[in-house]
């Protein structure tokens, strides 16, 4: 099969690579749609230390059961169009006995710690994979696992009924998270972005006010203050933003090594709350049901989709911020899929 192999940071190659053989347990998956997101950048660049190279990354994928063999009594058949949660959780360390396996002693995730679905196969875990809906397309289903995230970055951040909220950075998360946001009933929802077509996207999603920067706000203040952008100026005046009493969602994803410089007597005096979220946690199958219920709305984010061989160029788009969901089709050379689509285009 081909598959996009980062050898190190910094080296990348589209080549034939062995077809994967899946273990008891697992399903083999044609790949059909594989999002990039910043964790990708990450990882190209070396910057996600629990990766190991050389890696075929790939977390947020969709595509076709080809192969059950190695799983008997799955309710999976051949043909089901699934999508597919990435986490890999040991189940028996103390995270994961007391229910919180994402933060396994010996967390994984497929795409970030073994080979992933920028591929035309991957072996996955019978029971990560999720029967999408027959409505529901194949560029919808790869955005399953962002909206899991999104889903649990909620749940970290509590009730904000009533509340203004502030969000930094509306790509596809930040996009995703206002949507969620919003329906949980917050007060005002102020989202910020340097991009003015992503600040339009967060008012066609139900944002009551965008602004291209921090210092736009005027000194306003919020209960609930969510950084998804992982730069740390951006964490750092977020958290002037959130007023005494208040919380800091820290969702986006910096480098390990980066440090913020946060006032610990403000913290204290204001008793401001500091949360962070990280990845998936028994939240797939109830993204799966918001996108499949039309309670998110996913076509407003989906812009760009290239083919395999264009790898480098997509991961090109998402250092630029160009667009909002970038997605890579690994078998559009065998089964004839568009290698460009635009928004609005359905993959079977």
């Amino acid at each position: 099969m081909r598959a996009l192999v980062i050898e190190r940071p910094g080296s990348m190659e589209v080549k034939d690579v062995p077809d994967p053989r899946p273990a008891f347990g697992e399903v083999l998956v044609e790949v059909r749609v594989c999002g990039l997101c910043g964790t990708d950048v990450h990882i190209a660049d070396g910057e996600f230390s629990p990766t190991p190279y050389p890696i075929i990354p790939g977390h947020e994928f969709s595509g076709t059961v080809v192969d059950v063999a190695s799983a008997p009594g799955s309710p999976l058949s051949v043909g089901d169009r699934v999508a597919v949660d990435p986490s890999l959780f040991c189940g028996s360390c103390n995270a994961c006995r007391s229910g919180r396996g994402n933060l396994c002693a010996k967390w994984g995730a497929i795409g970030d710690t073994v080979d992933g679905a920028f591929a035309e196969l991957v072996a996955v875990p019978a029971a990560n994979a999720y029967r999408l809906p027959d409505h529901v397309g194949l560029r919808a289903g790869a955005l399953v696992e962002p909206l899991s995230c999104a889903l649990h970055g909620i749940r970290r951040l509590g009730a904000v009924l009533g509340e203004d909220v502030l969000i930094v950075g509306a790509g596809t998360m930040g996009l995703l998270l206002s949507q969620l946001i919003r329906r949980a009933g917050a007060g005002r929802l102020v989202v910020v972005d340097k991009v003015a077509a992503r600040r339009q996207a967060a008012l066609d999603v139900g944002a009551s006010d965008v602004a291209g920067s921090l210092a736009e706000l005027d000194d306003a203040k919020f209960a609930a203050v969510v950084d998804v952008t992982g730069s740390i100026s951006a964490i750092e005046e977020g958290f002037i933003a959130v007023q005494r009493g208040g919380r800091l969602l820290i969702f986006g994803v910096a480098p390990a090594d980066a440090r913020a410089q946060l006032s610990p007597f403000r913290i204290y005096n204001d008793e401001i709350t500091i949360v962070g979220s990280m990845a998936v946690l028994h939240s797939f199958r109830g993204a799966l049901e918001l996108i499949a219920s039309g309670a998110v709305n996913t076509d407003v984010l989906l812009t760009h989709a290239l083919s395999l061989d264009r790898f480098p160029e997509a991961l090109s788009m998402v250092r630029r911020g160009e667009g909002l969901k970038v997605h890579v089709l690994p078998s559009d050379r065998r089964e004839g899929i568009p290698a460009e689509t635009t928004a609005r285009t359905s993959i079977p």
